[in-house]
């Protein structure tokens, strides 16, 4: 049995033509292009609104603070701080050592 390369009839005419860098968009990144700009709402109650309402305060929260509220682990904490607070949503996380408490995290403003 010998292996065939793939042609138009296995790939689809317009893109057995094309280099995959000049297809046209996907759907999902199209839309994600046009909202890139818009604020992504939150539903009410969920952790992830929880976690933006402690960041968002003045004095700002420590991971042990976020553990005791939400009920997730350190490690789950700083990956929701780094890929969605950050990199969806596009707030500016910041974290600063505060003699008593720790490392605290603080919502200092959006993208």
């Amino acid at each position: 049995m010998s292996i065939t390369p793939k042609t138009s009839q296995h790939l689809g005419a317009k893109q057995a033509r094309k280099p995959r860098r000049m297809r046209k968009a996907t759907k999902k990144a199209r839309r994600s292009a046009a909202n890139a700009d818009a604020k992504i709402p939150t539903r009410g109650g969920t952790k992830q609104d929880i976690l933006i309402e402690m960041l968002s305060r003045a004095k700002g929260a420590t991971i042990e603070e976020m553990a005791a509220k939400t009920g997730w682990q350190s490690h789950s904490l700083r990956g929701a701080i780094s890929g969605t607070l950050k990199k969806k949503l596009g707030l500016a996380v910041t974290s600063a050592v505060v003699e008593p408490r720790g490392r605290v995290y603080r919502i200092t403003g959006e993208r």
